[in-house]
């Protein structure tokens, strides 16, 4: 591939994202209507994570579903009143409300459906006739070519865009411990590279723009892997050390007080390795001890409560209110890299000033 010299917007089908950066969805309660308006503002593209945005509703207990529902109609209408820009929604692919959440958020319009943790092989099922964009996040081209093949016979449509997430990213993981523990050079790259041969082989004369996710961190990042073919990155982490970003004071001052040696590979309950940051609570679990779970409503199909030692989801929403002792606080491989807090546009801006400065090199 040519080398490029300037940076192009993120084209998908008819939606256009003036600043190829595409923030990642971060739950629970982490990227919601106040983070993913503002970068949406800036040209760049929001994603609220649709996962437990029931927590702190009084029905949430006695009606999951429900306050799951009306919590991501209302993240989503907060977010289209304060900003014309782009507005997607990440669903996970293993919540047991999945199928009600993304229906959700095609019924509130919008831009971009983003899936992962598990294979999301029905969603289109929920989009057929409406514009939002479908975009799969896989880890291998392997796991993208069991996708386009299963769409293609069943719906007759491919995706618009797909996330390549790596292992460096934080939160849940669609790798095997063992490689997250060797920390294996490059696997993302190949991943990337793999995958844009793959769509250039299957799009039949329409692009499927690649979005490469997981540990990058500066505009030097961007660079390479848009000189590896992809035509934009996703990145979260950064975006939590953010004014807008309405988390706690504490779950932000983890991330400024983190070091190498705090980050460590958790078994989640959600049977799915993932990276977080040390806290009382993983300690705790570290050492096989348990914190009882009363649950009646079991918001992902992986989850056994009675087995688990510990509830995932309060975990999360713990981090976000400060309560960090009793939390899992996710957080990618270069959160040790994260020194200050800044506005969404001061980051924007010189990871946009950054990516130009390497791209001209």
């Amino acid at each position: 591939m040519d080398k490029l010299k300037e940076l192009h917007p993120l084209v998908i089908g008819d939606l256009t994202i003036p600043i190829p950066i595409v923030q990642g969805g971060m739950g629970v309660q982490v990227s919601t209507a106040s983070l993913v308006a503002a970068v949406a503002e800036c040209g760049a593209a929001g994603t609220i994570a649709s996962v437990g945005l029931g927590y702190g509703r009084k029905e949430n207990d006695t009606d999951f579903v429900r306050a799951s529902r009306e919590g991501l109609r209302e993240q989503m209408r907060l977010a289209r009143s304060a900003t014309k820009g782009v507005v997607g929604v990440n669903v996970l692919g293993a919540l047991s409300n999945y199928e009600d959440l993304a229906q959700t958020a095609v019924e509130e319009k919008a831009d971009f459906l983003a899936s992962g943790a598990g294979l999301p092989l029905d969603l289109p099922g929920f989009t057929a006739g409406t514009s939002t964009k479908l975009i799969p996040i896989v880890s291998s081209a392997r796991a993208l070519a069991l996708i386009m093949k299963v769409w293609k016979k069943r719906y007759d449509r491919l995706p618009d865009a797909v996330i390549v997430e790596g292992p460096l990213a934080g939160g849940h993981l669609g790798f095997k411990p063992e490689v997250l523990s060797e920390a294996r050079p490059n696997v993302l790259q190949q991943a990337v590279a793999e995958v844009v041969k793959l769509c250039d082989e299957t799009a039949a004369g329409r692009e499927i723009p690649v979005i490469a996710a997981g540990g990058i961190f500066c505009g030097k990042d961007i660079a390479e892997f848009l000189r590896l073919g992809a035509r934009g990155v996703q990145i979260a982490t950064r975006f939590v050390a953010t004014h807008e970003c309405a988390v706690s004071k504490e779950f932000k001052q983890m991330y400024l007080d983190a070091k190498e040696e705090d980050i460590l590979i958790i078994h989640s309950p959600v049977g799915m390795p993932g990276r977080a940051l040390r806290t009382k609570l993983v300690e705790r679990s570290l050492r096989g001890e348990s914190t009882p779970i009363r649950c009646g409503y079991r918001c992902l199909k992986t989850c056994n409560p009675k087995e688990a030692p510990y509830c995932i989801a309060q975990a999360l929403f713990s981090a976000v209110r400060g309560d960090i002792d009793n939390s899992i606080v996710f957080a990618g491989h270069n959160v040790f890299r994260v020194k200050e807090i800044v506005s969404v546009k001061q980051l924007i801006d010189s990871l946009v000033a950054e990516t130009k400065a390497a791209l001209a090199q």
